[in-house]
């Protein structure tokens, strides 16, 4: 009799363990999927920093034939280059062999500056030109093609097709134009109609990433600009001293991203087309949102979906002249 019970006890306690075991790996399933690693690389826009088109060429190259899983270049042109046609379509034919998928995230050199023949200002005009060339569909450029969604996809904002995004592995990238010259707001003009609808278009452009992030539990964000909106400096910072001008031009942006940012629980960086102090690159951070400035011509970021440090350098060119 005791035998009988004592083997029916032992068949309740095995089966509870078994079921203790199936809950214990579904829940080590659902909160730590398996991470693969992955990296990137951005070209530091060597152009603008007294370089030639052979850097950018050997830019290309180097970051061609490393392990990344795609390539954003921050900006196509010095500012003191023609505004031509010509130009703009060699370097996209330089951009389109890069053997890894290439991203072009635009900068405020390409086409902020750009004057006609009479000496006015020919920005809106080269802008919605380089948006004919560069950003045709829902591709990025380069041997093997990355999908990506565009602003312009919406109707609402048509001409916003340098704004796009792509996911890889749980993180979103996107890319933003917000040029380094105070965002291209221009005292001197009246009503700064560029400026003013762009700003509309970035506002609505980062609540719709970082719904998007929310919604899919991406791990992080990482955005791509020219300018730095000075997101990771203190409180009370502006660009004011860095410009002769009334309006800080990133004040906006910068208290949006903040916003949004305290209300993501993953992480989000920020990387600029200016370059740093002379060393090695390094992510400031601020909270849960980091910044980057490149110190070299190119640079290789590892992502590490699930780690603590979700990003983190990995290499890159030796660092360029400053």
């Amino acid at each position: 009799m005791h035998g009988v019970r004592h083997r029916r006890m032992l068949r309740v306690a095995a089966r509870s363990l078994a079921a203790a075991a199936a809950l214990a790996l579904a829940h080590a399933a659902w909160a730590a999927p398996a991470a693969r690693e992955f990296q990137f690389s951005v070209i530091g826009h060597p152009l603008q920093h007294g370089r030639d088109e052979a850097a950018l060429k050997r830019a290309i190259a180097e970051a061609s034939q490393s392990d990344s899983s795609f390539i954003v270049t921050t900006g196509i042109k010095a500012a003191n280059e023609p505004c031509s046609d010509k130009l703009y379509t060699q370097r996209h034919a330089l951009l389109n062999e890069s053997a890894q998928p290439m991203i072009v995230s635009l900068a405020g050199s390409d086409w902020s500056a750009c004057l006609n023949s009479a000496g006015r200002s020919n920005a809106i005009e080269r802008l919605n030109r380089l948006r004919e060339l560069f950003y045709v569909d829902g591709e990025s450029l380069g041997a093997r093609r990355l999908a990506v969604t565009r602003l312009s996809s919406s109707a609402k904002f048509r001409s916003y097709a340098e704004n796009a995004h792509w996911e890889y592995n749980k993180v979103l990238f996107a890319t933003i134009n917000l040029p380094a010259n105070n965002n291209h707001y221009r005292p001197e003009a009246g009503r700064n109609s560029e400026f003013e609808d762009r700003l509309v278009a970035n506002r609505a452009w980062l609540h719709r990433l970082f719904t998007l992030a929310e919604r899919q539990k991406m791990h992080g964000i990482v955005l791509f600009s020219d300018g730095d909106p000075g997101v990771t400096a203190e409180e009370g910072f502006s660009l004011l001293s860095s410009f002769q001008t009334k309006q800080d031009g990133f004040a906006e942006v910068r208290k949006q991203i903040r916003t949004l940012a305290g209300k993501y629980k993953g992480k989000v960086l920020l990387i600029d087309a200016q370059r740093g102090a002379a060393g090695e690159s390094a992510i400031q951070w601020r909270d849960n949102v980091g910044h980057l400035h490149t110190t070299a011509d190119w640079a290789e970021v590892r992502v590490t979906p699930g780690a603590a440090a979700l990003f983190t350098i990995k290499g890159g060119s030796a660092e360029a002249p400053q």
